[in-house]
């Protein structure tokens, strides 16, 4: 957020997009990183959370693994992670709205709704995506049945063409003479 003549300037959507990130199948933010764009030190932000754990719940809010967060850590070029001695808690969509109510600056409410659009926009973008994944997905069962249609009449194709080629003498019908015998 950047101020120009005490106006407030809203982030570019990438911005905050990229630090979006999917951990244990959720969307969440890093503490660090909300903090950063409220205005905030994450110490701060986290006393607020703590103060009011009870907004929190795990759905809203956890606290990253050893593991997560060394592979976290491991996906930037360069340590932004100073000393940091523990894992940071994450926010889920949930969680980020829940932030609006424990941290009540104008900068605070402006970003949080700016966040909250930039959730159900990647929510958006993944009912089209699936939406179309089930289009395409429908498409290939019919080209399948397809392929086994066509299959099927190549085969009475192939029956045919060898009956022709090799065909069964046929019976005479109808009255037998005795030379026919």
């Amino acid at each position: 957020m950047v101020k120009e003549n005490n106006k407030d300037i809203l982030l570019a959507d990438e911005i905050i997009t990229s630090k979006i990130y999917l951990i244990r199948g959720e969307k969440v933010m890093l503490d660090r990183d909300l903090a950063e764009l409220y205005g905030v030190e994450t110490r701060r932000l986290n006393e607020q959370v703590k103060r009011n754990i009870e907004r929190f719940p795990d759905d809203f809010m956890f606290q990253l693994s050893e593991v997560e967060f060394k592979n976290l850590k491991s996906q930037f070029a360069t340590s932004t992670w100073g000393g940091r001695r523990k894992p940071p808690y994450v926010f889920t969509e949930h969680g980020v709205l829940m932030l609006s109510s424990v941290l009540s600056s104008k900068l605070a409410i402006k970003v949080n709704i700016q966040i909250m659009r930039i959730f159900s926009k990647i929510r958006q973008s993944l009912a089209d995506n699936l939406s179309l994944k089930l289009e395409i997905e429908e498409i290939k069962k019919k080209l399948k049945n397809q392929d086994k249609n066509i299959e099927l009449l190549f085969n009475y194709l192939d029956e045919l063409i060898e009956k022709q080629d090799n065909p069964e003498p046929r019976k005479k019908i109808g009255f037998k003479t005795n030379k026919e015998n």
